[in-house]
């Protein structure tokens, strides 16, 4: 299996998102009023070229993320998007050889508009999501949370990605995604209630395919929950689960907005864990 990190744009978003600041309300609201900007981040999405056919993990950004509608807040005051139409994935997966009709099957971790952004370019594909994470974008709640289903292509129907209760290391649940079982959906709720991170099983690494359950490895490695996600504690124990995931055996942490993601990948440089201090 060969798997491509391909930028799909650059995005901008609030400090205080990428580290939470405070808890409950407080640090849910800080991404809107606080003035301190990240630097561009990278929008990551990932193609995996399988036996089975091309898998792609979140379809990216699209270049009409520039023009956001203003009446939510949190797109006027608090995200900044920066992509051609040439950096979406379609048109970069043609130049590398891969055709919408090879890419057999989407996986999306969650519906965000920076991981759902370019399904029009794989009308060809089945697209898999949590039910739970299809169900958020409903109605006006929906929009104001952040969801813009209006811009999925038109025919989207998602089959849903439920869980078999089979465990995967410290998940109690997962979805094998492959025949051979080398690529598995493994619940991950935190930044969304229903968040969905996929791992490739490359010879006795692990790749781990993150989407948004942490902004970066160093918040991994931190237990830092973000901004955004609305639970706290599954974010606290998400981040747990993933840290002894990284126990197990050798594991490449590939979150959708980490700058050092793709050059990770390159140099298959799996995550280090601190080592326990011993007591004197």
């Amino acid at each position: 299996m060969r798997i491509h990190a391909i930028s799909t744009g650059l995005v901008r978003i609030k400090s205080s998102q990428v580290t939470g600041q405070g808890h409950g309300l407080r640090r849910r609201l800080a991404p809107l009023i606080d003035n301190e900007w990240t630097d561009w981040l990278p929008t990551y999405a990932f193609a995996i070229e399988h036996p089975d056919g091309v898998i792609v993990v979140d379809s990216g950004a699209n270049a009409g993320l520039k023009r956001l509608p203003r009446w939510n807040p949190y797109f006027q005051f608090a995200v900044n998007f920066d992509i051609a139409p040439e950096q979406e994935l379609a048109p970069q997966l043609r130049a590398i050889g891969i055709g919408q009709r090879d890419v057999r099957l989407i996986a999306l971790t969650h519906l965000h508009i920076d991981h759902d952004g370019g399904l029009a370019g794989f009308p060809h594909a089945r697209v898999l999501v949590a039910a739970g994470e299809l169900a958020a974008t409903a109605g006006v709640k929906g929009r104001m949370l952040g969801y813009l289903p209006q811009r999925w292509p038109s025919g989207f129907d998602p089959e849903p990605l439920d869980f078999t209760e089979v465990p995967y290391g410290p998940f109690a649940r997962s979805r094998r995604l492959t025949a051979d079982g080398a690529v598995i959906a493994i619940p991950t709720p935190g930044h969304t209630p229903d968040h969905v991170s996929v791992v490739v099983e490359d010879g006795e690494t692990r790749v781990v395919l993150a989407g948004d359950a942490a902004y970066s490895e160093a918040s991994l490695l931190s237990g830092t929950v973000d901004g955004v996600s609305p639970d706290e504690g599954a974010a606290l124990a998400t981040l747990a689960k993933l840290r002894a995931l990284a126990t197990e055996r050798p594991m490449i942490f590939l979150p959708t907005h980490d700058p050092r993601s793709a050059e990770r990948l390159a140099r298959r440089e799996c995550v280090a864990l601190p080592v326990p201090a011993i007591a004197a």
